[in-house]
């Protein structure tokens, strides 16, 4: 057994996990609490663009994540994960990208955390332990 290979597809798998998972809850949050689009549309009506486009953050926080985490086309996934933050931090933390917390920390690093995330599984592919490994 090639050990380096192993190690290679866990971390991927461990990478995979992570992103997918953690944002498949703000997917689910936003299912149980609905009202939550109405802000999303909210904040898209400001910037001319129709409020039902709101129902594509499921795309983001729902399918892309399930898409990662059991490895069925996960880069495509990744992907959508990558433009549902990109969208995500135009619209409602523009004015965060040059800020610190009260701690010290970059006020979107969580933003930031699963754009990169995502972005790594782009760049990396789903391993072995997938559905269908890229």
């Amino acid at each position: 057994m090639n050990l380096s290979a192993l190690n290679e597809d866990t971390g991927k798998l461990i990478i995979r996990l992570t992103v997918g998972g953690m944002m498949l809850f703000h997917g689910v949050a936003k299912i149980l609490h609905p009202g939550s689009l109405d802000f999303i549309g909210g904040m898209l009506s400001g910037y001319s663009i129709p409020a039902v486009f709101a129902y594509a953050v499921f795309i983001g926080e729902i399918i892309a994540p399930l898409m990662v985490v059991i490895g069925y086309q996960a880069r495509l996934g990744g992907l959508l994960i990558v433009g549902n933050m990109v969208v995500a931090i135009l619209l409602a933390h523009t004015g965060d990208i040059f800020s610190l917390t009260e701690h010290g920390g970059w006020a979107i690093e969580l933003q930031m955390f699963y754009l990169l995330s995502a972005l790594t599984v782009v760049f990396l592919g789903s391993g072995r332990t997938a559905f269908k490994p890229d």
